[in-house]
């Protein structure tokens, strides 16, 4: 993958991936999760899942799939392989019954960001590429979030040993200092593109300054040890930190992330998984929770059910142990919410 067409952010960068792909197979139906947010222009905000869509749904071509999610898997799995191989048979039935010969992309988040960080069970990716061979369609994987050191990789595809058509990026690439998002092109998509010209541009895409910040960023984080400290970090003290929150704590039902990039679903029955707060909504305990964390100083990040832990990838050790401290309080302040055993 030697070449990029670069734009002013992740939407943008979606919304042209698209269009490759588009161009390249000659299909026009774009497949992706439930679970998942893409943006919020035209294409990509249709190629959302969660409720985001709902009002916004004006493009055309975009099919909707479960992609795995043990806590609240829509396959009955038991097992995190369980969990693979039956959202894989869900793809591929989907494939088939969309009809192949329509499908011009899978679009998925790596490892999906506002929707629960979702980290793909091991062997997923790889079968989505697989699938993708096998039916002649690009996989297109959205870095936008989980890119740039998130997860301590440059992007999370890499740790599956399978490698996508097309990866669109943004914010990470150069901290959001100046707007930049991108699409990394595979060669056999931009030789497409070698003989006609690619009917997309942005007035102020690749503008010089934007990219200066993205090499400045990069070289920081090269030099500076970044990506590793990222994934570190969250081996060393994210991880282990939630999870003694989490016997403490009988609300929080699950935790799962790597890296600097972690989620916990919230329940008021870790028997039931009854969740704190409904899909696509809010509950007193969740605005409970938000406000106990802001009177103390903390800017949490909730979504529905769900309370993600994304700090920045340079945070220290210290840091990390004063949020989670804060956090100990605000749980205890809420767990009246708790109606299980």
């Amino acid at each position: 993958m030697n070449k990029v067409f670069f734009t002013n952010g992740g939407a943008d960068a979606v919304e042209n991936a698209i269009r490759m792909a588009r161009i390249h197979t000659s299909r026009h139906k774009i497949l992706s999760h439930y679970r998942s947010y893409h943006g919020n222009t035209g294409a990509a905000i249709s190629a959302t899942g969660d409720p985001r869509r709902f009002p916004n749904e004006f493009a055309f071509g975009h099919v909707h799939f479960w992609g795995p999610y043990l806590y609240r898997s829509a396959f009955w799995a038991n097992s995190e392989e369980q969990e693979c191989v039956r959202a894989l048979e869900h793809l591929e039935q989907t494939i088939i019954f969309e009809g192949p010969n329509t499908i011009a992309a899978i679009l998925i988040e790596s490892v999906i960001g506002t929707n629960g960080i979702l980290v793909p069970p091991k062997g997923y990716l790889e079968g989505v590429r697989a699938l993708c061979d096998k039916y002649g369609i690009m996989w297109i994987a959205d870095e936008v979030m989980a890119g740039f050191g998130r997860t301590g990789k440059w992007f999370a595809y890499q740790h599956s040993t399978a490698t996508p058509d097309l990866i669109v990026f943004a914010k990470g690439v150069n901290s959001g200092y100046i707007p930049l998002g991108g699409v990394i092109i595979s060669d056999a998509i931009a030789a497409t593109f070698d003989q006609r010209v690619f009917p997309g541009g942005l007035t102020y895409s690749g503008h010089p300054i934007a990219c200066a910040a993205a090499v400045a960023a990069i070289d920081a984080m090269e030099e500076e040890g970044i990506i590793e400290h990222s994934l570190e970090i969250g081996e060393k003290v994210i991880g282990p930190a939630l999870h003694k929150l989490a016997e403490k704590h009988k609300l929080i039902g699950d935790i799962r992330g790597v890296g600097t990039f972690w989620g916990m679903d919230l329940v008021t029955d870790r028997a039931t998984r009854a969740p704190l707060a409904p899909y696509g909504g809010t509950s007193p305990a969740m605005g409970e929770l938000v406000a106990a964390c802001k009177s103390r100083g903390l800017f949490p990040f909730v979504h529905f059910n769900r309370m993600h832990v994304v700090p920045p990838c340079t945070i220290t050790a210290d840091e990390l142990h004063e949020g989670f401290a804060i956090l100990d309080q605000a749980f205890t302040e809420v767990g009246k919410y708790y109606t299980g055993a």
